[in-house]
């Protein structure tokens, strides 16, 4: 199957499997994949994720983290720069999202990064997607 956005494909099945409280998410491997899961584990978004060997590209299976009631962490994760639509912002123009409480993640010269990172070393980049 060809793919045309693999980040999108990877979100959109994080977003379905958290929809129905799966535990864990399978997506093919890619290096900049797992900067993305990087970050999300960082921010506290995902439990923990670890890549898994294969005889093609491999495999990160993903595992999602809930609440103690089963409540999402994860309400909304945005693609927002898409193949069709590039957004670009600069170092002075990256805010906050949800007031603090959600989080940014940026391709930039420096590498993949959260906006709490763009802010401190004052660089921009392309904005990948959003998470609250």
């Amino acid at each position: 199957m060809c793919m045309t956005d693999p980040i999108s494909d990877m979100l959109t099945r994080m977003r379905n499997a958290n929809m129905i409280h799966r535990e864990s998410v399978d997506v093919p491997a890619s290096k900049i994949k797992l900067s993305i899961l990087k970050i999300l584990k960082d921010e506290g978004y995902i439990a923990e994720f670890k890549e898994i060997p294969d005889d093609k590209q491999g495999v990160i299976r993903v595992y999602l983290k809930y609440g103690a009631l089963k409540q999402k962490v994860i309400n909304t994760l945005v693609r927002e720069s898409k193949s069709s639509r590039r957004v670009y912002k600069s170092a002075k123009d990256i805010g906050t999202v949800c007031g603090g409480f959600g989080a940014a993640i940026y391709s930039t010269s420096k590498g993949i990064m959260s906006d709490k990172d763009c802010r401190r070393l004052r660089v921009g980049g392309e904005l990948i997607c959003t998470v609250s």
